[in-house]
């Protein structure tokens, strides 16, 4: 457990669920000032971009998946990710995600960057990677995962990101940052 922000004067918890809690948090501002912040507390996740082709390919294959998010209202498209399990790596949560939503193994797997998803709100980080050596095999999808798995070269996926096809920020995030700072496109 990280240690709290020297700045929380106090904290309340209001809301304990199986992934997310919710504090009420008193803190001071840089100001001087008191704020009451409601904080909802994630343990955070692994997000993985599964690379199919060669990184120096032309238009190199990634493999996206079709998934239902209620909260959306239907399906979107999305890059494999699942919630730290208490004490996992980062890292290992990645292969456990990637084999179990998309069926893949990853003979590499490279730590991109680390995001906050909504930091006005939530503590939660994304660890953002990239798999590459991938073999695929059968999914292994939870029972409340509704998920289809599809490739796309990269040039297609950003015109899904261009288009507004492809909304989910970590997904965005890490695609755009594969295909910027990993493969020049």
């Amino acid at each position: 457990m990280t240690k709290p922000p020297a700045n929380r004067l106090s904290s309340d918890r209001v809301y304990d669920g199986k992934i997310v809690k919710v504090d009420l948090d008193v803190v001071a501002a840089p100001d001087g000032s008191e704020m009451k912040l409601e904080i909802v507390r994630h343990p955070g996740a692994a997000a993985i971009v599964p690379l199919l082709s060669d990184p120096e390919a032309a238009d190199p294959s990634i493999l996206l998946i079709r998934q239902y998010r209620y909260a959306t209202n239907g399906y979107i498209w999305e890059i494999p990710a699942g919630v730290l399990e208490p004490g996992e790596d980062p890292v290992h949560c990645a292969h456990r995600e990637l084999l179990e939503e998309v069926g893949a193994t990853a003979e590499k797997m490279e730590h991109l960057t680390t995001i906050y998803t909504t930091p006005g709100f939530t503590d939660e980080q994304i660890h953002l990677f990239l798999a590459s050596g991938i073999s695929v095999g059968e999914t292994q999808h939870e029972i409340d995962e509704f998920i289809e798995v599809e490739a796309r070269p990269i040039s297609k996926i950003l015109e899904m990101i261009k288009d507004g096809e492809i909304v989910d920020s970590k997904s965005i995030s890490a695609l755009l940052f594969t295909a910027g700072m990993r493969l020049g496109h």
